[in-house]
């Protein structure tokens, strides 16, 4: 695959047979799994914050961990089987397993199919009021794929789907929503505009010359003079959402540092024009979640 990490556990370790299906959930660039978990466990965090931490809390995270995976793989099946033919036509994306025929359509929908059960499975653990915002989250997943033929701003539907988590987590907790997470989900869309744009950026030209319609294209080269406003936005609103939780400020507080820092280092290697860059800034997302979510646990923990 042209645009998966070298060396990647799939390449290397996988069975030969079960490769194109893996790669077409994408399971051979994890990243997208761990933008998926992690607003799961600030959601974690934040209801023990407004709450007191519980041993359910364990498994609530480890239930989001093996959703995100399989959901990602499915949301990403997904966006595949919608995008076959405009995947065909970018030269990042022509080697993906449906357009360049290494798994068939009918294929690929019981490969969906497969992955949306197991998700549900876990799902029905969570309480009925995660239930039901998993339910709700489906027709983001469904609309997410097409919103680049009708919309500039298709990073704003991939921020409803990709951090919904935040809700459903702490819904699972609390078995109940609160202002505090709603708030963190506003902030982790902004959050996603951020990261998304400049991952876009790669594309940019392949997508000018098949219509295909992005964040990146419309702000073009004033991105760096525009995504500090969306990183700001994110900060401002996850530090509302940790301030509505109410406990542990000092230790949310510095975890909102850590991630507004995170962002600003982003944005000081940030070259649109620069693919290579933009993708391994894109990547990095992962540390600043990370920091992000390991002092909202322990802001629920002590």
């Amino acid at each position: 695959m042209s645009d998966a990490p070298a060396g990647n556990w799939v390449d290397r370790y996988a069975p030969a047979w079960s490769r194109p299906w893996l790669r077409l959930s994408r399971a051979d660039r994890p990243i997208g799994t761990w933008l998926l978990l992690l607003p799961c466990w600030w959601g974690i965090g934040l209801a023990m914050m407004a709450d007191a931490p519980r041993w359910f809390d364990l498994w609530i995270a480890l239930a989001c961990l093996i959703g995100a995976f399989v959901m990602r793989g499915a949301g990403c099946t997904w966006n595949d089987i919608t995008d076959r033919d405009i995947d065909a036509q970018v030269s990042r994306t022509r080697s993906r397993p449906l357009p360049s025929g290494a798994v068939t359509l009918k294929g690929a929908y019981g490969w969906l199919i497969a992955q949306c059960l197991i998700g549900f499975v876990i799902l029905l653990t969570l309480g009925w009021a995660a239930i039901w915002l998993g339910v709700a989250s489906l027709a983001l997943v469904a609309i997410y794929p097409f919103a680049k033929r009708f919309t500039w701003w298709p990073q704003v539907f991939l921020g409803l789907a990709f951090n919904w988590g935040i809700l459903l987590a702490y819904a699972a907790h609390m078995g109940r929503l609160d202002l505090a997470p709603v708030a963190a989900y506003l902030g982790a869309i902004a959050w996603t505009i951020f990261y998304d744009t400049i991952y876009a950026h790669q594309d940019a030209e392949d997508d000018a010359l098949i219509g295909v319609r992005s964040t990146a294209r419309l702000f073009g080269e004033a991105s760096p003079r525009i995504l500090p406003t969306f990183a700001l936005v994110a900060v401002a609103l996850l530090g509302l959402g940790a301030a509505l939780a109410g406990r542990n400020l000092l230790m949310a507080f510095a975890g909102i540092l850590g991630f507004a820092l995170h962002l600003g280092w982003q944005l000081s290697k940030f070259q649109p024009d620069h693919g290579a860059s933009c993708l391994r800034l894109f990547r990095s997302n992962r540390d600043a979640g990370l920091i992000l979510a390991g002092f909202l646990a322990l802001a629920g923990l002590v």
